[in-house]
């Protein structure tokens, strides 16, 4: 199909009654026959995605950052002393881990929803300001009740945060985009294992009443109690409220969600059809189990990543020291890696691989580690670095493969719930009968990276199937960089290799190609690999 007849085909269809335009004002019959036309450039498009990365991205890098230390704060606290003051034994602190994932668990499904119905930023803001609250209370814990009472808040306040991000992601950024920006806030939780290391280590030597682990967590707390100030008035709800934007940029913003994102999410209903799409599409099921198969040994490592540094003869203060590099090496995995994810299509599932090769070879030199000296065992221990990766590797399949706002949100609810799951039944394969070696642990941690290797490779056999099965169907090969606007063709079409995220300066929007259709519905919709 030629430009020209692109062009004509699309200003001769009827359109009846009002459409949304992309700032979600209503626009009368005659404005919506009209093509939208920006007069923007290239280079305009590439400032407006730069003030969208320099307002956006450091808000939610510094939450997650946060977030992260909030969670893991636990492990530093246990051999600074909460095992002691609080009298837990036997698997009580396993229990207290994993309590933190009930409480995600059961507010997961309806704060995904949530998400997609309040303003999105205001509604982040009041999650964050709670979970600082809660941090600060847990310094306030005697025993083995009031931990479970304060970590099972802290995981509900906190089940908002990654859901939220991904949407918030999904909004602002083209499918080729949100890899990297995925990586980017998602290494904030390795940022933040090196902030909580250092803040560890100094606490660690104050010797008062208070002890070191509650003064971690009054710390924290506040900290993160005061950042929901600037969150909540300098994250913008949507791209139509956002004041750092012109006018002409926000139509901009939202053109490039529509041609190269996965759709617009302002004013759009709960579909009940889109829930049963996305429950019988075969890539969701795999992307769950690679979410509950990862995740179980990631609360485990984390929350025990000091005890069994500790277990390498090495003191207190030193193992908070040596989860430094630890997580330097995990930022510079995770940025890497979803680097590579948004520049290459077809690596996704395979770059999930490749980041758990390592962990499966360090957990079963551990699980040998009888027959190794200090040093190799520390030496696997880092090769467990690489796994974090796995899960906005695995995010950034959802955010850019899913078109249609509940078939989205639905699919990010089994994601978190699947997430919940592994981290609830991971550290209760570290047995306090086991200590310091834990041989049921490594051993399961290894399993466990083995079966989401075979998910994964599997994973990429089905997307790759499926899009030639679409290829086949459609008559032409679509494009898995654009969305909504590639219907009929149109974007491969016109974009003659172009950056398909600069498509405003080529492609004449409808009315239809706003609406909220999922990616089964979307011609010329392909996956990334």
């Amino acid at each position: 199909m030629s430009r020209q007849h692109a062009s004509a085909s699309r200003e001769s269809e009827p359109l009846l009654g009002h459409s949304i335009d992309p700032v979600g004002e209503m626009a009368s019959p005659a404005e919506a026959a009209a093509p939208v036309e920006t007069g923007a450039d290239a280079a305009v498009a590439r400032r407006v995605v730069s003030k969208i990365d320099r307002v956006i991205i450091p808000l939610l890098f510094v939450t997650y950052m946060l977030n992260f230390m909030d969670k893991v704060i636990l492990s530093s606290a246990a051999v600074f002393g909460l095992r002691e003051d609080t009298h837990l034994v036997g698997q009580q602190y396993s229990w207290v881990s994993s309590i933190f994932y009930f409480g995600y668990l059961i507010w997961e499904y309806p704060t995904t929803i949530l998400i997609a119905r309040l303003p999105t930023a205001k509604y982040l803001s009041f999650n964050t300001l709670a979970w600082g609250a809660v941090v600060a209370l847990t310094a306030a814990c005697t025993n083995f009740g009031g931990l479970m009472a304060v970590r099972f808040l802290l995981g509900m306040a906190e089940a908002t945060i990654t859901p939220a991000f991904m949407f918030l992601t999904s909004t602002w950024y083209t499918r080729d985009e949100m890899p990297v920006r995925v990586g980017i806030w998602f290494a904030g939780n390795s940022i933040g294992g090196i902030l909580s290391s250092l803040i560890a280590f100094g606490l660690g030597h104050v010797e008062d009443n208070v002890h070191p682990w509650r003064w971690m967590y009054i710390v924290l707390g506040v900290a993160t109690f005061l950042w929901s100030i600037p969150m909540f008035f300098l994250l913008p709800d949507s791209i139509s409220k956002a004041k750092f934007l012109t006018p002409e940029e926000r139509q901009i913003a939202a053109d490039r969600t529509v041609i190269a994102g996965t759709g617009r999410t302002e004013n759009t209903h709960w579909k009940w059809d889109q829930v049963v799409e996305c429950l019988i599409d075969p890539k969701t099921w795999l992307i769950f189990l690679i979410e509950l198969v990862s995740q179980i040994p990631n609360s485990g490592t984390q929350s025990f990543s000091n005890i069994i540094i500790s277990s390498f003869n090495f003191t207190s203060l030193q193992s908070t020291l040596i989860n430094i590099p630890y997580s330097v090496i995990t930022a510079g995995i995770i940025a890497g890696a979803g680097w590579l994810a948004g520049r290459y299509r077809t690596l996704n599932c395979l770059l999930i691989v490749v980041v758990l090769i390592p962990c499966v070879v360090g957990s079963a030199v551990i699980y040998r580690r009888d027959s190794v000296p200090h040093g190799v065992q520390l030496f696997a221990y880092f090769l467990l670095s690489p796994a974090p990766a796995a899960m906005p590797l695995n995010m950034a399949l959802v955010q850019s493969n899913y078109r249609g706002v509940t078939k989205k949100m639905t699919v990010t609810a089994m994601l978190f719930l699947a997430y919940c799951a592994g981290n609830i039944s991971g550290p209760q394969f570290f047995r306090a009968n086991e200590a310091p070696t834990y041989q049921t642990a490594f051993k399961t941690i290894m399993i466990c990276y083995c079966i989401v290797i075979v998910l994964a490779v599997t994973l990429r056999c089905y997307l790759q199937w499926f899009n030639a099965k679409r290829t086949r169907e459609e008559g032409f090969a679509g494009n898995a960089g654009s969305a909504g606007a590639v219907a009929d063709g149109k974007v491969s079409d016109v974009l003659d290799g172009k950056d398909v995220a600069e498509a405003v300066t080529e492609v004449q929007l409808r009315p239809e190609d706003y609406e909220d259709v999922t990616d089964w519905k979307t011609v010329g919709f392909r996956y990334r690999l």
